[in-house]
């Protein structure tokens, strides 16, 4: 303690004022010295209080001391008790802070758990759940109340543990500057709550090429058709976080720019995601209930109708009202674009009918015109992927054969490596698309109509040279794109479609740029 004994401390109050949270594991002192409590390194408190000092530009050194000697000096130094107002601003910069490293680490998620005894924190970073250390139930309880209440933007900002909530951040004031937006869900659990948060990312508007997400080439000229078409329902599909917002926003954003300013673009969103540059975007938001977002969410989508739009965008169908109004803007005249939650591009047929609506209007392909599902995989860092001929027996054996099945020469094949500068040590840059579209004919919706699913996937692949979404895969992992172990975690098992007796390879290179396709 004699290194300290006469030490001015400095986090006590000023510019540089840390929260009670903060003083319980940390004290800045006047001469640059930052003690931290040792053991406490990624700790959010620690580590959100050294980005404020970074932002602010005060210089310091981390010196790791016991925890004791923190809380001593800290409490022999006079400093004024923090009032609820000053705890709850303090909060709010934490919170902030908490979305800045997010933002910085290009993490697609943020998950706050609370739990009985403790708050753990995880960021989603190419689809991998990262841990960011731990904190007290009371701080968790804490953040998720500022999070939801003094950040959101709803009608009904109280925020309620014992409740299923949701909300969106669209103040970009209380934003870092790389986010355009914050999507937020809220559940309780047998342990306490559960919060995640949807990074939206300003840059996703910056490129309206659809190459660099991952697309073929046929992929890119199916939407090239699709846009060009002035009428019919296009429909993306895939889980949450597979991109299905990217595609749409680059696909809109290329329909403006070669338009040049001729086109009306309307969106009906729930929130706005991302920008469009050139479209008019609405959201439906201060929904008190699910019953009313889908209320207001139908309403917003006849509006729409009535706004002379040439080409309609609406962010999700989830209920029965949003795709009557999707396939009634679509029979009136527009081009519409949506996303739905179904596992294959067949599979969204089967979605709609499902939401209750009659076969004959779902099965016309005057209506709809373009099914597109979509998955994303992580793509491997070309400085230190591994050569799978370069390790004997990496993988299964039975994933061995699979692979020597559709990929006779295993030398095109390569393993997630150990990580480099160029990958930031993840082994992998971002993820990069898989997908099928179907461009259905008469032909092919009549075997919907008819009842004949298995007839009409045959047609698709042999008649309208359908291929699936494992047939894409396959070609990313011939092309030494991806690693066969990650592609089977999304798509199964690695076999070639009916109907494709040879791997016709459509892809020989790919650039995500080290980001996210999201």
């Amino acid at each position: 303690m004699t290194d300290f004994q006469h030490a001015q401390v400095r986090s006590h109050a000023g510019p540089f004022e840390a929260s009670a949270e903060e003083r319980k594991l940390l004290c800045l002192l006047e001469d640059g010295r930052l003690l931290v409590a040792e053991g406490q390194s990624l700790n959010v408190h620690v580590l959100s209080y050294q980005a404020r000092l970074q932002r602010m530009g005060c210089p310091f050194q981390v010196v790791y001391v016991r925890i004791e000697t923190v809380r001593r000096l800290n409490q022999n130094t006079p400093g004024v008790q923090l009032d609820r107002h000053q705890e709850h601003s303090m909060m709010q910069v934490t919170a902030k802070d908490l979305l800045s490293r997010a933002c910085n680490a290009r993490a697609s998620d943020i998950h706050i758990r609370v739990r009985k005894d403790s708050t753990e924190i995880h960021f989603r970073i190419h689809n991998d759940l990262v841990p960011m250390g731990g904190q007290t139930r009371e701080y968790g309880e804490r953040l998720l109340a500022t999070l939801y209440g003094a950040m959101t933007s709803v009608s009904d900002s109280s925020y309620k543990p014992s409740e299923r909530q949701d909300a969106s951040i669209a103040d970009r004031d209380k934003l870092p500057p790389g986010l355009f937006g914050v999507r937020i869900a809220t559940v309780p659990t047998s342990e306490g709550t559960l919060m995640v948060l949807r990074l939206l990312y300003n840059d996703a508007g910056d490129n309206v090429d659809l190459h660099p997400l991952g697309f073929s080439p046929a992929h890119v000229a199916v939407l090239q058709q699709l846009k060009e078409q002035p009428i019919g329902l296009n429909i993306i599909s895939g889980p949450t976080g597979s991109g299905k917002s990217t595609t749409l926003q680059r696909v809109l954003s290329g329909e403006l720019l070669e338009a040049c300013g001729r086109l009306h673009v309307l969106t009906v969103e729930d929130p706005v995601e991302y920008p469009i540059d050139g479209a008019i975007q609405t959201s439906v938001t201060n929904a008190g209930s699910e019953e009313e977002r889908a209320r207001l969410f139908a309403a917003a989508i006849s509006n729409a109708m009535r706004l002379d739009p040439d080409t309609i965008m609406i962010g999700e169908v989830r209920d029965r009202a949003s795709a009557q109004n999707a396939l009634r803007a679509a029979m009136t005249g527009h081009q519409v674009w949506t996303t739905v939650h179904a596992n294959s591009a067949m599979g969204i047929v089967d979605r709609l009918l499902d939401l209750g609506l009659p076969t004959s209007l779902v099965a016309d392909h005057t209506v709809i015109t373009g099914l597109i599902s979509q998955r994303l995989v992580k793509a491997l860092c070309p400085e230190c992927k591994v050569p799978l001929a370069s390790v004997p027996g990496a993988l299964p054996a039975a994933l061995t054969e699979r692979v020597r099945q559709v990929i006779p020469d295993l030398r095109q094949v390569f393993l997630t490596g150990p990580g480099c500068p160029h990958c930031g040590g993840h082994g992998t840059t971002g993820r990069t698309v898989i997908a099928e579209m179907i461009v259905p004919d008469d032909q092919f919706f009549r075997y919907i109509r008819q009842g004949e699913k298995s007839a009409a996937l045959a047609y698709w692949l042999q008649e309208l040279n359908g291929r699936t979404i494992v047939d894409h895969a396959i070609d990313k992992v011939a092309a030494g794109l991806i690693d066969p172990r990650m592609a089977e975690k999304v798509v199964g098992h690695l076999t070639l479609s009916a109907g494709q007796p040879t791997r016709r390879l459509a892809v020989v290179s790919d650039v995500t740029g080290g980001r996210d396709a999201r």
